[in-house]
């Protein structure tokens, strides 16, 4: 019973459970930006280049075909096309990643010098009549 109670108390902390919807909305970001470079960035970009398809870009180190007893053998290449895709999402998610933490960062620095500026809080009355006693056995 006790090593299920540990997980439990494990799962449940507050930093695992922020991790875990971190997780997921990273995947789910991760989607919506290799959407947005197959489908709407690279489109335009391969047609200003002459009607090129990244994603079908290849080398193509061995052709398919059919050996002797009429068994296919299936294309070698290297897809470099697809990798260049690869690379333009990782630039738009670090672009992203970028401009949240530079909110972020910004934000804290906002709320570091509020902070400095306000003034300190009142002292606890405990603490006032604490030096009015002390105030008064300087004087007496």
């Amino acid at each position: 019973m006790g090593m299920i109670k540990e997980f439990r108390d494990f799962a449940m902390r507050g930093n695992v459970i922020d991790m875990a919807v971190g997780i997921i909305i990273g995947a789910a970001f991760g989607t919506i930006v290799k959407t947005m470079v197959d489908k709407v960035i690279m489109p335009p970009i391969g047609m200003l280049m002459g009607r090129v398809d990244f994603s079908d870009l290849k080398l193509v180190l061995q052709s398919a075909s059919t050996s002797a007893t009429g068994d296919e053998i299936a294309e070698v290449a290297v897809y470099y096309g697809e990798l260049i895709n690869a690379i333009i999402s990782f630039i738009i998610v670090a672009f992203c990643l970028f401009l949240v933490i530079k909110a972020m960062n910004k934000a804290t620095s906002a709320f570091e010098k509020e902070k400095e500026a306000a003034p300190p809080p009142e002292p606890a009355e405990d603490i006032l009549l604490l030096r009015e006693i002390r105030d008064s056995l300087k004087r007496g």
